[in-house]
């Protein structure tokens, strides 16, 4: 066979292969398509589901919004209070204070404000949201961060504070010393602080009317702001002594007409800082004796005239003195057994009259 033969042949092999390969094809094609469902010219394709539509009440609750209730609905206190769970905040308040009964009476009257304005959005009765910014004055130790603590705690269960922690500052930790530091300072502060209380600790300390480098007013002018614009997001509560917050809010009258509530600490009687020692003692699994308690009397009454008591303070700091001296006492006789009424009870020994 010639080369050109051979080549002929090659090609006529390849072609009937190709051939026989759209063939099978075809078939298996046909074989499918017979397999489908079929659709007709009138028929349209099924179309796609979509959900219904939703209700408005639906709707407002994707959004976070209150379903509003009928206008012939009514609403119990007893059940507003249960469904924001504030009880407990008080009862806490009660067992944490002795006394204090116009503080805590002005708590209940700001929960009970806020627990009307809850119940009227029920009913789509809106009002502006109340001025919630504080000023707590009083003498240390009267329990002013305590109520501050309990008050965000409050805040954020009725819905009126994201967070509701607290954040404590003082002048050191919203000032600087140099020029262009004080605002990022501040602005830190209330960034920590959003979504909660701001707790200022003598604050009238920020504003130092004599020395006109001073940096402090720069903390007042953005304090002022962010207390209008960010009401929503924060609670502000300047506290010190009752003479220098008003010397401060004289100096600073915008400050001032941002305050919403006053509350006033007074400072503690007698028989209340006994009765506070005596709950620390027991939070703490000690107790003084008849003797000791009698001592421990004496000594408040001598420190109460002192410069310089603290209140509360002052009586934590003096049982603690206690228990260290009792622990001196009992770990000094080596040899001695102590039963666990030793162990929890201080004696007059333990008590120093006169500090």
């Amino acid at each position: 066979m010639s080369a050109h033969d051979a080549g002929t042949l090659a090609i006529s092999v390849v072609c009937s292969a190709v051939f026989v390969i759209l063939m099978v094809m075809g078939i298996l094609g046909v074989w499918s398509l017979s397999k489908a469902t079929p659709v007709t010219a009138n028929e349209a394709p099924a179309p796609e589901r979509t959900p219904p539509p939703r209700r408005p009440a639906q709707r407002r609750r994707d959004r976070g919004e209150i379903e509003l209730l009928p206008a012939d609905a009514t609403v119990t206190f007893a059940a507003e209070r249960s469904a924001a769970d504030i009880d407990d905040v008080f009862d806490a308040l009660d067992r944490d204070l002795i006394g204090l009964v116009p503080v805590k009476r002005k708590i209940q009257e700001i929960a009970a404000l806020l627990l009307v304005d809850r119940a009227r959005n029920k009913f789509g009765l809106s009002a502006p949201r109340p001025n919630l910014h504080m000023c707590f004055t009083g003498p240390p130790g009267t329990g002013k961060t305590t109520v501050a603590l309990r008050m965000g705690e409050l805040l954020h269960r009725l819905g009126y504070l994201e967070k509701g922690h607290l954040v404590h500052a003082m002048r050191d930790d919203l000032v600087a010393e140099y020029i262009g530091q004080t605002a990022p300072k501040t602005k830190r502060v209330l960034d920590r602080a959003m979504g909660g209380v701001l707790f200022i600790d003598e604050a009238y300390y920020l504003y130092r009317g004599e020395d006109s480098k001073d940096y402090g007013q720069e903390v007042v002018d953005i304090l002022l702001q962010v207390m209008e614009n960010e009401r929503d997001k924060l609670v502000v509560i300047l506290a010190g002594y009752k003479d220098r917050m008003d010397e401060f809010f004289g100096s600073n009258p915008g400050m001032s007409s941002r305050i919403a509530h006053h509350l006033d600490f007074a400072a503690y009687e007698l028989d209340e800082l006994v009765n506070i020692g005596r709950r620390m003692m027991e939070q703490s699994n000690y107790y003084l004796s008849a003797e000791a308690e009698v001592a421990f009397s004496e000594y408040l009454t001598h420190r109460m005239g002192q410069p310089r008591f603290a209140n509360a303070r002052s009586v934590r700091n003096e049982l603690d003195r206690a228990r260290l001296r009792h622990a001196h006492r009992l770990a000094t006789e080596l040899d001695r057994s102590w039963n666990r009424d030793d162990l929890m009870r201080i004696e007059p020994a333990d008590v120093v009259i006169r500090a």
